[in-house]
Parts: C-alpha cells; sequence; structure tokens
C-alpha cells in the first residue's frame, strides 16, 4: 500500500471516529450553557410548580441554570411541537404530561407525532385524582352513587375542566365503567368548577387531589374514592374506585422530554439526576405536599409507560368520541 492510499485511509477513519467522539465529548461536559425547560401551561399551575421543583434541582446538582419557559396554549400541544422542532442536543427540553399522551387521539393530525419525536428522559410524578360530591348526593360511596345515577339518568351534572384534562378524563373513564349517564359539563380548569360543585350545580367531580384537598378537608365537598389503585397517604380513609368498579384507575403523571436523535448519553445524565432529586426527602415532601406521588424510572420504563398509557387512553377517545372545545 503506497503512502498516498494509508494516509487517506487514516484520515477516513478518522472521520467516521469524530461525530461519535465529539458527541460523547460534548455529553461529558453536559450543559455548557442554560437549559430551557418548556412548559405547556400557565405559570402557577400544579404542571409549571413541579417542574420550577425540578429545575431547581436540576440547577443545583449540574451546575447550570435550567430555565423555566412557560407556552401554554392547545392543552400543551405548542410547547411539544417547539421541542420537537429544536435542535436535539439536550438544552430545549419538554415538561410533559398526560396531556401529550393522549392528545394524538383527541386532535386527530396535530403536524408531529409525540410518541415518536419525542424521547421520555425521566419521570417524576404521578397525579392522583378523587371522586368527590357535593355533600346534599344522598351517597356515602361509590356504590351509593352508582345507584343514585342508576336511577337518575341524564340528571346528575357531572364537571369537567373540559376535554382532554385530566379531571375530565377521570370522569368519562368511570362513565364508560360504571356504565352511568352523567352530564358532563366543562368548565376553563378545576377552579372555576369548583365553586359550583360546592354549591351545588354540580354533583359529582372527578378533580386532581391536589386542588381538591383543602374543600375535602373542610367538609364543603365529600370524597367517595380515589383514582389510583391504592389508598393514598394524604386521604388513608378513602378508597380507591377500583374496589367497586373493577379495573379502574386513573392517574396523570409529570416528566421530561427531548427531541429525537438527543444523544442518549445526555438522557442517561438527565435520568440520573432527575432520580436523585426526588429521591432527597425535603423533594419528596414537598411533591406529597402538592399531591402528587414520586414515579421514577429509566427512560426505557418511562418509555413503556407512555406507550400502555397512550393506548389506554386513545380507545377511551374514540369510543366516547370526545373531542377539543
Amino acid at each position: 500500500m503506497n503512502l498516498a492510499r494509508r494516509k487517506f485511509l487514516h484520515l477516513a477513519a478518522g472521520t467516521a471516529v469524530a461525530p461519535a467522539f465529539s458527541r460523547l465529548a460534548s455529553a461529558l461536559d453536559y450543559p455548557t450553557r442554560p437549559v430551557h425547560m418548556v412548559v405547556g401551561f400557565a405559570a402557577g399551575g400544579p404542571l409549571d410548580t413541579s417542574a420550577r421543583l425540578i429545575a431547581q434541582g436540576l440547577s443545583e446538582r449540574l451546575g447550570r441554570q435550567f430555565i423555566i419557559e412557560n407556552r401554554p396554549g392547545a392543552s400543551s400541544n405548542l410547547a411539544a411541537e417547539q421541542v420537537v422542532r429544536a435542535r436535539p442536543d439536550g438544552y430545549t427540553l419538554l415538561i410533559c404530561s398526560a396531556a401529550n399522551a393522549w392528545n394524538g387521539a383527541l386532535y386527530g393530525d396535530l403536524g408531529f407525532d409525540f410518541s415518536h419525536e419525542v424521547v421520555p428522559v425521566a419521570s417524576y410524578a404521578q397525579v392522583p385524582g378523587v371522586m368527590e360530591v357535593n355533600p346534599t348526593v344522598p351517597a356515602r360511596s361509590v356504590s351509593d352513587f352508582i345507584t343514585y345515577a342508576k336511577a337518575n339518568p341524564g340528571k346528575i351534572n357531572m364537571a369537567s375542566a373540559g376535554p382532554g384534562s385530566l379531571v375530565g378524563m377521570f370522569g368519562e373513564l368511570f362513565k364508560a365503567m360504571a356504565g352511568v349517564d352523567l352530564v358532563t359539563v366543562n368548565y376553563r380548569g378545576s377552579a372555576p368548577a369548583l365553586p359550583d360543585l360546592i354549591t351545588g350545580r354540580m354533583q359529582v367531580m372527578f378533580d386532581v387531589v391536589s386542588s381538591s384537598i383543602g374543600h375535602i378537608r373542610a367538609g364543603k365537598v365529600r370524597a367517595l374514592a380515589v383514582t389510583t389503585a391504592t389508598r393514598l397517604d394524604v386521604l388513608p380513609d378513602v378508597p380507591p374506585i377500583g374496589d367497586f368498579v373493577s379495573g379502574y384507575e386513573a392517574i396523570g403523571w409529570n416528566g421530561i422530554g427531548a427531541p429525537t436523535n438527543t444523544p442518549p448519553e445526555i438522557v442517561e445524565i438527565l435520568n440520573r439526576e432527575v432520580n436523585a432529586i426526588v429521591a432527597e426527602p425535603k423533594v419528596k415532601a414537598r411533591l406529597t405536599e402538592l399531591g402528587y406521588t414520586v414515579f421514577t424510572g429509566s427512560p426505557i420504563e418511562f418509555g413503556t409507560f407512555i406507550n400502555g398509557y397512550t393506548e389506554k387512553w386513545g380507545k377511551l377517545i374514540r369510543a366516547a368520541n370526545l373531542k377539543p372545545e
């Protein structure tokens, strides 16, 4: 082999190795500048509050600022699309939630595919719900309520935070599995719906625990059951709906996603650090205070969870013919 050919092959081999070496080097140095974490809902809401807790922990542990960027609209679709279109370098992340998993079924063609264009990075919290009624409703258990509802089809109002909301989905799943005819009344969130439940204009609601716990403790609404498979520490005397409606379980979740093709080394760094953050006693206590339960695992485990979740709720959306307003 002549000298020129040997030199060419050496350069070619070096060129092939360079991208992989460069990617690994950048991952080892990550992050070298601020990281933007995009939240698809307004500042001050439950998802935003939990995201800021994680962002603070990442900033402290990795030595660079993790900045929360709120981009509300279309049930987090605007935020998701922004992240999908971003460079896959680990510097633009999505604070994702249950809405991202079922929005494809709810909205139809979004112009992007969350399940294929967002890489699962880390989960950190699950969002339990609670079935609650106005105190005038003659039901002390889920069984009582089902009997009451079947005796009054189409006469019981169920408050919802809108199609695609956790509140709405928890309730729609109950209607389908319990076989009851409730009138869904959509509001622009839990906050405007709760006063009507308290005054009796609405009879039942499947709210997230964090927004209703104060009203439950004050006796303004009556908790019949939680939407999780087991009892919650914050409501230890309230049984799961599944004790009365076999197979019922409904939870929301919060996590972090990144654009597809984000280097796996960076995904692993973020996953490791988020798991460490939520393992800290003060962070676990704060999440519990916000009405969450800790939810962690590997990126692969998170992805498997999202796939199953998407399939389950997509079937409900199509069967109930739910549409965004």
